[in-house]
């Protein structure tokens, strides 16, 4: 009992990290190490290092107030900013679960041959039964989301041996550079698929569903008493250790899909620019097996990753309005533009490629107030940010902006 009562705070991230392996992430990391080799590894890394920042002050932000940063967000802003804030999240849930069912529909398509619209349904019905696992128990969900990262990391873990990288492979890419405007709309996509805003609002939920069942939590707030010092600290510990194995899980996932596709498609004999192209390569290069890895992961991606989504819609739509929907509504608006999407034949992994992009713009959207409010000591507590904290996420904030402002005039002159 004392073991379990020391993991507490332990499954959150997990949550929050399917969301940065998502079918987007396939997209843009497959696309980017065939079409630049590992020129753009130090992206995925950065990316990563950013992600594990931001979903820290999520978490720790669910811990010192039992709320949620869309919650806080109807508390502390004027109705008119709130409501804009709403709209772009819901525009940001969408641009997810455009990735989310396409590559669940794609994968299905790559293992039982099914038309990519019909898969999009079975993916988006399916979804409601890893749902239910919420409404049995957030520990239910949370580790049926981590049996499926633990899926992918094995899938891609497989391909590495197969594909015979070796740690000399990594290297070359963790030098900065980007090569041209197209390698800068990728490296967009890049930050955009693994920087997810919409896991930001879910991770702070989950902690705070954490917290208001410990008991000794100030009544009416959902603080951890700050009366214990030691208890908080140790809490803390937790929630740092649960976002640092989960995120840095998913950063090697992401690096390995980069580096394989680099050393088997980059300047090699298969040009690959679709997720089916990708499968296709996978079973000429390295046989069956690596193909069926590789769509049982991207399967696994798409399920678990469009139930974060919906869920996380929920949470949105709740905490900045104080109005929520029933889940199957919800799922059938969130999911409409992606059958919209497979059902007119747009091509799916440009479709995945440039939802990315959305996500990125909605970055600076989450972590303005994420900054704000974790660095407020009358809601933080002794959880409140340190300077070098907020000095470091404030610099995150401005390159995001930078490179949003850079891709809008990339994109308008392509």
């Amino acid at each position: 009992m004392q073991r379990a009562r020391g993991l507490v705070m332990v499954g959150p991230a997990f949550a929050a990290a399917i969301a940065y392996v998502d079918p987007g992430n396939f997209a843009t990391n497959f696309v980017a190490g065939a079409d630049f080799g590992s020129q753009l590894l130090w992206v995925v890394v950065v990316a990563n290092l950013v992600g594990t920042l931001v979903q820290f002050l999520s978490a720790k932000l669910g811990l010192a107030t039992g709320r949620n940063l869309a919650e806080l967000c109807r508390e502390r802003y004027p109705g008119p900013v709130v409501w804009g804030l709403w709209v772009q999240a819901e525009l940001v849930a969408m641009a997810t679960d455009l990735a989310e069912v396409i590559g669940g529909a794609v994968a299905l398509s790559l293992l039982f041959g099914l038309p990519l619209v019909v898969g999009g349904v079975l993916v988006t019905v399916f979804s409601f039964v890893l749902l239910a696992f919420d409404t049995r128990g957030k520990r239910k969900f949370e580790a049926v989301i981590a049996a499926c990262l633990a899926c992918i990391l094995v899938g891609f873990a497989w391909s590495l041996l197969r594909a015979g990288v070796r740690p000399g492979d990594f290297g070359g890419g963790l030098l900065p550079t980007l090569p041209g405007s197209a390698g800068l709309l990728i490296a967009g996509g890049i930050v955009g698929a693994t920087v997810m805003p919409h896991v930001v609002f879910v991770h702070s939920d989950l902690t705070r569903r954490h917290v208001i069942e410990l008991p000794g939590r100030e009544r009416g707030v959902g603080r951890v008493r700050p009366v214990n010092p030691d208890r908080t600290r140790r809490l803390l510990r937790q929630v740092r250790l649960d976002v640092f194995v989960a995120l840095g899980l998913a950063g090697l996932a992401n690096m390995a899909m980069l580096v394989v596709a680099a050393k088997l498609f980059h300047a090699g004999p298969i040009a690959v620019d679709t997720l089916e192209s990708i499968h296709a390569g996978f079973g000429t290069l390295l046989g069956g097996g690596a193909a069926l890895a590789f769509a049982l992961a991207l399967l696994a991606a798409g399920l678990a990753s469009t139930s974060v989504g919906t869920l996380a819609g929920q949470v949105i739509m709740a905490g900045f309005i104080g109005r929520s929907l029933p889940v199957l509504l919800r799922r059938l608006i969130t999911a409409l533009p992606a059958l919209v999407v497979l059902a007119v034949g747009v091509d799916p992994t440009q479709a995945l490629i440039w939802s990315q992009l959305v996500l990125s713009f909605g970055i600076p959207f989450v972590l303005v107030p994420l900054i704000r409010f974790t660095r407020a000591p009358e809601l933080m507590g002794p959880l409140v940010n340190t300077r070098a904290t907020t000095v470091a996420a404030v610099l995150v904030t401005g390159v995001v902006v930078v490179l949003n402002v850079v891709l809008a005039a990339a994109v308008l002159t392509t």
